[in-house]
């Protein structure tokens, strides 16, 4: 090959990987796209443009990238179990399974809070730059944690909580909603603007089904909640459980989210272990294939 034609190759290559860079750095996640999660990495899909033979990665992160954070996280991190959108898209909340909870600045890639949260498997923004974290099994979890983002590393309020999995913070009612194994809780915030915040438990249903494992809200008085067994919808004004059509037949379903504004349906199912390499979506029905990840959750920026 002629040097000119090699030096021509190697800078379509270098445009390429240039143009690959430029589209990482984005400040926000666009409405409608999706976070999906699992081992040591967070990225972001857009659904529109992926396929069941082509996955339209925008935005992606791994563990090894935080550098700006105690050496022991980066075991701590892995695997990640939970990527939710706070703050207008401009954030994440990440948890791992193996003991740690972070928030992530999505434009500067950089980790502005960390903490050691055993076995913790959801997150979520409180008011007063708080956030509260449900930790699974594990001799220092089964609890539900409240941190300041301020305060990395220091718990400011504690309850116990067996197998926790989800946290939903709901505007509507001003009330934390928290998912263990058998248990719907809500909670109410008391001296919340003091250094010694309390959570007030205000209503507690039975799970219909055990292992509750996944909370996400459809809207402001309906959550979705999945089990070992099923999916069901929750009517916060009836305060009753249904069974979710477009899943009743499913099992272990790791995570379910629907859009409020297309109703549209995005979910992630245990198929190897805990793991997936697919996020399937309803309405329209499709399947994006993630072959080099096991992904665990999948959310919706809303």
């Amino acid at each position: 090959m002629k040097p000119i034609m090699k030096h021509y190759l190697s800078l379509v290559i270098l445009l390429h990987i240039a143009s690959s860079a430029i589209s990482q750095n984005i400040s926000k996640l666009p409405k409608g796209h999706l976070v999906a999660c699992g081992e040591d990495k967070v990225i972001v899909v857009d659904p529109k443009k992926s396929s069941d033979t082509h996955t339209e990665i925008v935005w992606s992160w791994s563990v090894s990238e935080a550098t700006n954070l105690p050496e022991e996280y980066q075991k701590l991190l892995i695997p990640l179990d939970e990527c939710k959108p706070v703050v207008n898209n401009s954030k994440l909340l990440l948890t791992s399974s193996g003991g740690a909870t972070i928030l992530l600045d999505i434009a500067k890639r950089k980790v502005e809070f960390y903490a050691k949260t055993p076995m913790a498997h959801s997150v979520d923004l409180l008011p007063g730059n708080r956030i509260a974290v449900a930790n699974s099994t594990h001799k220092a979890g089964n609890s539900l944690e409240v941190y300041d983002l301020l305060k990395p590393e220091k718990v400011i309020y504690k309850d116990t909580l067996y197998s926790g999995h989800g946290v939903v913070w709901n505007t509507k009612d001003q009330q934390l909603y928290v998912l263990g194994y058998l248990l719907l809780k809500a909670y109410s915030l008391k001296n919340w603007y003091t250094d010694q915040p309390i959570l007030t438990l205000e209503n507690s249903w039975a799970l219909p089904d055990v292992g509750g494992h996944d909370l996400s809200q459809i809207n402001a008085s309906t959550f979705l909640i999945s089990t070992h067994h099923g999916v069901f919808s929750f009517d916060l004004e009836k305060q009753k459980f249904t069974p979710f059509e477009p899943l009743k037949d499913k099992h272990n379903i790791k995570s379910a989210n629907v859009s409020p504004k297309t109703q549209q349906l995005i979910y992630t199912i245990a198929e190897e272990s805990w793991w997936t390499h697919h996020i399937y979506m309803d309405n329209p029905t499709k399947t994006i294939n993630v072959p080099d990840i096991k992904l665990y959750k999948v959310r919706i920026a809303l």
